[in-house]
């Protein structure tokens, strides 16, 4: 499963497609809510229950991520694409037998547990060579292919509501749904474990003109790593892998607080207007939430090759906190107000997790970065219970004590604002690693010790 060497005229663009043919697979987890009436009434289970699959799958991708991210280093990115079509597709089966047998527990562990370690290994499984391909541009590179899995529900929702229609929402048209689910997403996954490539090592001379943007002569990484090489191990003993852990934490508990419950918050909020949100409007609302997660993954990311990474955190963690500050104070008054204000928030929700892989570039270099992302994306796991559980947890309690409409959400707006402010102190905080962690040089440095060593042989001789 080792990927072959690129060979001489090969292209460096076309390793982007590849990391989209996975992205856009498992980016399907984000449509989970389009089987969720179909397998609360198949199987009889409330609504609650029906979202520990996908719960279950957003826990397994942080921790996969965390403990597969050296095997994924290790063993290539070939071979993570393939873990993970296995596992993605596998969930999917194992889900439609669970539907055909009326299992409900076997839609967990299979779309959740089995699928959810899918989901890990092949979000991070082409981090680190689009790094090293496209050193230049870091975070455009990372950010189309991240982009992927932003907009993968936006392929996927339509097309499972789709397919339910056709084959009824039944226990046997589940069943059929989840089987042609894991057949499709196997062949179009496949497609990216051929095409990817590993750059060659660049020559000395090389280094020159893909400094100025051009394309190198030969199919390798336009420069040779230069600056800090930071092990896994070593880079989580650092504050700057912890400091960037809460920056990420705090930026995707801010989105994902409102991506979870977009169409009940915008309804609620505009309930008592003249003009109240209709279900289908609250529906394109939660369309355009996913074009804007998509939108800021590549458009913010790419920014981040211009301005520098914590310029952009900067403005993903400030800008947010003024955004959900708008929506607490006049939010309910103005509908284009709140729509603009919340297409911002996803932006930056969708941006940061594009940009992180970069920054961790820029902090601990090429050489474990996609192990050291896998490690950082427990962050995206603790988010993705504490959001929502803030979220929902406070508008359960203000609807019980009689409150109603956009009063539902004033304290947890004001909470996901401190924990933007917490966020952007981090940044604040994040510094170049200290040398005392640099233990894997880089291999300029390593090349020109070697030559020193050998001229001092030569002398002795």
């Amino acid at each position: 499963m080792r990927p072959p060497v690129a060979p001489p005229g090969w292209s460096r663009w076309l390793v982007p497609p590849a990391a989209l043919a996975v992205h856009l697979s498992i980016g399907q987890a984000y449509a989970w809510s389009v089987f969720k009436p179909a397998v609360e009434d198949a199987l009889h289970v409330s609504g609650t229950q029906s979202a520990l699959p996908f719960q279950l799958a957003i826990v397994m991708l942080g921790l996969s991520a965390a403990f597969g991210g050296t095997l994924v280093e290790r063993n290539g990115p070939r071979w993570a694409m393939g873990v993970s079509l296995v596992c993605f597709s596998s969930g999917f089966l194992i889900s439609a037998l669970g539907a055909g047998l009326e299992q409900f527990w076997l839609i967990v562990l299979g779309y959740g547990f089995v699928g959810g370690i899918g989901l890990g290994i092949g979000y991070i499984s082409p981090v680190s060579t689009l790094i090293k391909w496209f050193p230049d541009r870091p975070g455009m590179a990372t950010g189309i292919a991240i982009m992927g899995f932003g907009g993968g529900a936006l392929i996927a929702s339509p097309w499972s509501a789709r397919m339910l229609e056709s084959f009824g929402s039944g226990n046997g048209g589940l069943e059929l749904a989840f089987l042609v689910h894991g057949v499709v997403y196997a062949v179009f996954m496949s497609l990216g474990v051929l095409l990817i490539r590993v750059p060659r090592s660049a020559p000395a001379s090389a280094a020159p003109a893909a400094a100025r943007g051009a394309e190198p002569a030969v199919p390798a990484a336009p420069t040779a790593p230069a600056g800090p090489q930071v092990t896994a191990d070593r880079a989580i003993r650092t504050p700057q892998f912890w400091c960037l852990w809460v920056v990420l934490c705090m930026n995707v508990t801010a989105g994902i607080g409102i991506l979870e419950k977009a169409a009940p918050m915008i309804t609620d909020f505009f309930q008592d207007s003249g003009t109240p949100v209709t279900a289908s409007a609250a529906a394109g609302f939660v369309a355009l939430l996913s074009a804007a997660n998509m939108a800021g993954r590549i458009g913010w990311s790419s920014t981040s090759d211009l301005v520098g990474r914590k310029n952009v955190y900067r403005l993903y963690l400030g800008a947010g906190a003024l955004m959900y500050l708008l929506i607490a104070l006049w939010g309910d008054s103005s509908k284009t107000l709140f729509v603009l204000c919340a297409l911002v928030i996803l932006s930056f929700y969708g941006g940061g997790f594009a940009t992180i892989p970069a920054y961790l570039k820029d902090l601990f270099g090429t050489h474990q970065v996609g192990a050291i992302h896998g490690r950082l994306l427990t962050a995206w796991s603790t988010a993705g219970v504490l959001g929502p559980l803030i979220v929902n947890r406070i508008a359960d309690s203000q609807e019980s004590a009689g409150k109603h409409g956009a009063s539902l959400y004033g304290l947890s707006l004001a909470i996901m604002i401190g924990l933007l402010v917490v966020g952007f102190v981090a940044n604040e905080l994040v510094r170049p690693v200290h040398a005392r962690h640099h233990h894997v040089p880089a291999p300029r440095e390593s090349a020109d010790d070697a030559a020193a060593t050998a001229r001092d042989q030569q002398r002795s001789a």
